[in-house]
């Protein structure tokens, strides 16, 4: 009997730990080089423009946060802008506005190119 019990402690276990399974968040992020900083702003991409970038998310919710993050430009005098889109799990993610891009365009931190 005290088996049979272990058993069932373990299946349930194992339930449990399934549903905090963290999905997939896939972010497609595509920069805007300042001029003559491509290689250097492309450098994350591996030389590239745009590239896709995974990381972990628990929910929709922690993928929409994890797109809105990647907007930050800390290289202003090398990237001019970027554009970031998300999946989650495969599905395409949308913003609160209903769009699939999360950087607004005139955010303070781009166009400071000089």
């Amino acid at each position: 009997m005290k088996i049979v019990s272990g058993v069932l402690s373990l299946v349930a276990g194992f339930a449990l730990a399934s549903s905090a399974y963290a999905g997939v968040c896939e972010l497609t992020v595509t920069r805007v080089a300042c001029a003559g900083q491509e290689a250097a702003s492309y450098k994350k991409c591996d030389g590239k423009a745009s590239c896709a970038v995974k990381k972990k998310a628990d929910n929709e919710a922690a993928c929409v946060k994890a797109a809105e993050e990647e907007c930050v430009n800390s290289r202003t005098e090398i990237t001019k802008s970027k554009t970031v889109s998300a999946k989650f799990d495969g599905k395409e993610v949308k913003n609160a506005a209903g769009s699939n891009q999360f950087c607004a365009a005139d955010r303070p931190d781009f166009n400071k190119c000089k």
